[in-house]
């Protein structure tokens, strides 16, 4: 058996609202990694839409068929959480130059306070380079269409959470 098949990599963010820049990223690390727990993280310096239960219930909705992945919520420090998970790896991904300062940063921090965890960076694919939860919260906010930009399901419960009628009835 590869050895990448026994690594379990911990997938955090806050995930308010989960894109399909996420579900690629967790989809094609599951092809390198024997398990991903997408962690969703309770403590933030962010306000968040979805409530930390609502999150962890989206992605498990999101992710049901994928057997190699698990969702879990956490509260505390990334390197507590990936220890008790008895996990190897956290999994980060990079949209652009704009987002390498503050991982590198984070990874670093992550590696002085434990050297037994790994970061590892996956670019994002080209086709979300444009999408963050804070841009899709945005537009969906204002009434603008996010249909193709997060998952049905998130989609659906963005509008309900904005008090905007469903699209499909409006047709």
């Amino acid at each position: 058996m590869d050895a990448s098949q026994n690594c379990i990599a911990v997938y955090p963010g806050t995930f308010d609202p989960l894109t399909n820049g996420h579900v690629s990223l967790v989809r094609r690390a599951a092809k390198v990694f024997g398990a991903i727990i997408v962690a969703v993280a309770g403590d933030s310096h962010k306000t968040p839409l979805f409530s930390l239960d609502e999150r962890v219930a989206i992605a498990e909705a999101v992710f049901d068929h994928d057997a190699s992945v698990m969702v879990e919520g956490f509260n505390g420090l990334l390197v507590d959480y990936v220890r008790r998970r008895r996990a190897n790896v956290i999994l980060r991904g990079m949209r652009a130059i704009s987002d390498f300062e503050f991982e590198f940063q984070m990874a670093l921090m992550n590696r002085k306070l434990d050297r037994s965890i790994e970061t590892v960076f996956i670019m994002t694919d080209y086709k979300w380079l444009y999408i963050s939860s804070t841009i899709v919260k945005e537009v969906c906010k204002h009434g603008g269409e996010i249909r193709g930009m997060v998952p049905e399901l998130v989609r659906e419960r963005m509008r309900e959470k904005y008090g905007l009628a469903d699209l499909k009835k409006e047709a």
